[in-house]
């Protein structure tokens, strides 16, 4: 048995490469089927996100080679276009390489939680496939039980590292309920739409998405039930807002002191939170003497990024540490799965030596043997049977000089000690 992985990720593969490799939920189903039912493929999962594709097999075999043909017909790609980009992991690595991938470890931003879902999923469709067993089945539970020991232990994901998460953390430590306020976001690129995201996850009472172009800002707006307004309508709906996030390519400053003052005013000087993560800067600089206004400029909070980066950097090395651990029940559980087998091997062989005395046993009965010869021949016989090919097989361990199983066959069966 050999559990085996192929893959690619944001560090091996650009994205030319991933978007071709790349597995829809669409098609996963049928994939994973097609997959499963290759000779030499005993169990499958494929876990596909933006920055990553892995396929994760079981197989008597190590037929690499196989699963990168069937990965070259399945996405009409020539195997030498994508092959160069690949990385291979099998049992202890594989094993190793899917807690550290679970755990945030190998992910572009170090920690992020994202993958663990992703994972989960992945788990999810290869079940309801029907591709999963019982080795790579368990492995995801030891997976995903490693995960969430390395979230409960460390502090690897409680500190924010991108800008946009990091301006709403800041946003929950000004407000005590966002829930009972309203967000202006000015712009609608990347960062923007990140932040919209985490404001909504985080329950925000309210979302204005204002844009140079209303469509774009209509758009993003749907998503997170908000409401879209031109630039030019900024200044009307300013005092509004409890918290403003601005983040655009303007060359000039969209909100100067004159028009914020006037919004505090509007608002009885209720406080207004800030955050300008544009460069050059969206907000003038003046704006941060006003009283009740709390301005944060993109420094600001990349300087608390960098120490949460040092932070997750720590906890990284304390997660390499229980992942260790984790690694090593998942092999011993491995490994008691093929003492299992033999186990059961030997169980039904003895069961099979005795229905067979026992049937031999059962006709001299019935011919009229008396019950206590017909036992002592049962007896007899039992032993004999059950000893002979352990017996030979020691017998040919010593004329070979394999005193290595004549030992172990002492500490098997418990022998003492003889004269």
């Amino acid at each position: 048995m050999t559990l085996l992985a192929i893959g690619i990720n944001y560090n091996t593969a650009p994205v030319s490469i991933r978007e071709r490799l790349a597995f829809p939920a669409d098609i996963l189903e049928t994939s994973l089927q097609d997959l499963w039912r290759l000779n030499g493929i005993s169990e499958a999962a494929i876990l596909s996100t933006c920055n990553r594709t892995e396929f994760y097999c079981e197989s008597p075999t190590e037929n690499k080679q196989l699963l990168i043909d069937w990965v070259a017909d399945n996405r009409n790609i020539k195997s030498a276009e994508f092959a160069p980009y690949l990385y291979i992991h099998q049992d202890s690595q594989l094993i190793r390489h899917m807690f550290r991938v679970a755990c945030g470890l190998d992910s572009m931003i170090l920690g992020e939680p994202q993958i663990l879902g992703q994972m989960k999923t992945a788990y999810q469709a290869a079940s309801e496939a029907g591709t999963l067993g019982k080795y790579l089945g368990k492995l995801f539970q030891y997976t995903f039980s490693a995960a969430k020991k390395v979230r409960t232990d460390t502090a690897i994901g409680s500190s924010p590292v991108s800008i946009a998460f990091a301006a709403v953390q800041l946003a929950q430590q000004i407000f005590d309920k966002l829930s009972e306020q309203t967000a202006i976001l000015i712009g609608a690129g990347e960062t923007i739409e990140l932040t919209a995201r985490h404001l909504s996850q985080h329950g925000i009472g309210r979302i204005i998405i204002a844009n140079r172009t209303f469509d774009k800002a209509h758009a993003l707006a749907s998503r997170y039930n908000g409401y879209a307004i031109s630039l030019t309508e900024l200044p009307t709906h300013l005092a509004e807002a409890d918290i403003v996030v601005s983040s655009t390519a303007s060359q000039l400053p969209i909100l100067g002191k004159g028009s914020v003052e006037s919004a505090i005013k509007k608002r009885k000087h209720k406080p207004m939170f800030m955050v300008d993560l544009a460069v050059p800067r969206d907000i003038e600089a003046e704006v941060e003497q006003l009283k009740d206004v709390y301005l944060y400029t993109v420094d600001d909070l990349q300087n608390t990024i960098d120490q949460n980066m040092d932070n997750r950097r720590r906890a990284a090395l304390q997660a390499e540490e229980i992942i260790d651990t984790e690694v090593e029940h998942f092999l011993s559980w491995l490994r008691a799965q093929g003492a299992q087998n033999t186990i059961r091997d030997y169980r039904l062989q003895a069961e099979s030596i005795r229905d067979e005395a026992l049937f031999k046993t059962l006709k001299m009965l019935n011919n009229g043997l008396s019950a206590e010869e017909a036992l002592n021949r049962l007896a007899h016989s039992l032993t004999n049977k059950l000893i002979h090919t352990p017996s030979a097989q020691i017998r040919e361990a010593g004329a070979n000089e394999r005193h290595d199983l004549i030992a172990a066959a002492r500490e098997i069966f418990k022998l003492s000690s003889t004269q």
